[in-house]
């Protein structure tokens, strides 16, 4: 099994990125503040605009780690990454299901079911652990309507169009009842929907945060076990879009991290002075909102506990650590495509 090793989460704006022999140095005005052995680290994720020197890309290229560049907000920019050792054999089965119709919309049903299946679960967790909490009966209507969807996409394997449509409407009923999961801050946490580009409440810019993190995640894994991350079976193909991280994402977004962003704002791990609330000179309504810089170090502190939690893999019926989920299912996949496996075994949450 794969080693979790380090993510090195950059993110103070002013921070400048070299190497001094095989260590990453980091640097704020001129002045060294972090230095880790390039052997401990996973990927590098940084959140500024000063860059990395062309040693330290060259250092984390030839050790396999990948360097992702996000704005302050978490917006995706760009990604760097090594030579991709990925076996040609299995890309091309990966490129060849694009014209195999009823397999990539096999693939693009399993990710549907496996995302609304794992989003009905979290609706069912809070209608257990909360019986009388209000919006209860609210919360069991949406899973209940899930359940439904559910069984729809069980028996809607060819129509890749009617799948993505299903799940835009699974995902409206899903984010609807969340707003009942959130136990503090009726006000400071309110959250009426999901909205996107920029967020415009703190709980959306936490799932945004998070959504982001993830993808860089499934990214890294899929490149991990040699399969190309743009070539998706659910999401359109796009240029600069990694639609099959998207795919892989879906099924591990409500369990990883809207459970996540859950537990941090009802644990109170997190407060409204962490977010940058901006308006408009002539408008009452936050234009968007995204962590501070203080915020996001508290969120990546927490994200990383998180990932090294250990659970039991449905499918493998081993311990897997949280962060490693990504690669684990990129492994099932690539193992599916190569027809070493029957079918894709979609990860099912608790």
């Amino acid at each position: 099994m794969k080693k979790l090793l380090n993510t090195l989460y950059i993110t103070t704006p002013e921070a400048y990125l070299t190497k001094d022999g095989t260590n990453i140095v980091v640097s704020v005005s001129g002045k060294e503040v972090f230095r880790i052995p390039v052997q401990n680290v996973q990927s590098v994720i940084t959140f500024g605009y000063m860059g990395v020197s062309p040693g330290m890309m060259k250092l984390c290229a030839d050790n396999g780690v990948s360097i992702s560049f996000h704005t302050p907000q978490g917006k995706f920019i760009s990604r760097l990454q090594g030579p991709i050792n990925g076996n040609v054999l299995l890309r091309t089965r990966q490129y060849s299901l694009l014209t195999d119709h009823l397999m990539a919309s096999r693939l693009a049903s399993l990710t549907v079911t496996a995302k609304i299946y794992n989003s009905r679960v979290t609706l069912r967790r809070f209608v257990r652990d909360y019986p009388e909490r209000q919006g209860h009966a609210e919360v069991i209507d949406a899973a209940n309507r899930l359940g439904k969807y559910y069984r729809q996409t069980r028996h809607t394997t060819d129509d890749i169009a009617m799948l993505r449509g299903i799940e835009g409407e699974s995902a409206s009923v899903y984010f609807k009842a969340f707003r009942h999961l959130i136990l503090r801050g009726e006000k400071e946490f309110a959250f009426n929907g999901r909205n996107r580009r920029p967020p415009t409440d703190i709980v959306n810019a936490m799932l945004s945060f998070g959504y982001s993190l993830l993808a860089s995640d499934c990214t890294a894994a899929l490149e991990g076990v040699g399969l190309d991350p743009a070539v998706g079976y659910m999401h359109t193909l796009r240029p600069g879009r990694p639609s099959l991280a998207l795919d892989l994402m879906e099924e591990l977004r409500s369990y990883i991290v809207d459970r996540f962003v859950l537990s941090m704002i009802n644990n109170r791990q997190i407060s409204p002075s962490d977010f940058h609330i901006h308006t408009a000179t002539d408008d009452p309504n936050p234009a968007s909102v995204m962590l501070t810089e203080a915020g996001r170090k508290n969120f990546l502190g927490a994200w990383q506990t998180k990932k090294r939690t250990e659970i039991i893999h449905p499918f493998l019926n081993e311990k897997v650590s949280l962060g490693l989920l990504p690669h684990v299912q990129a492994m099932l996949l690539a193992r599916y495509l190569r027809g070493d496996l029957d079918d894709y075994p979609v990860f099912l949450s608790k």
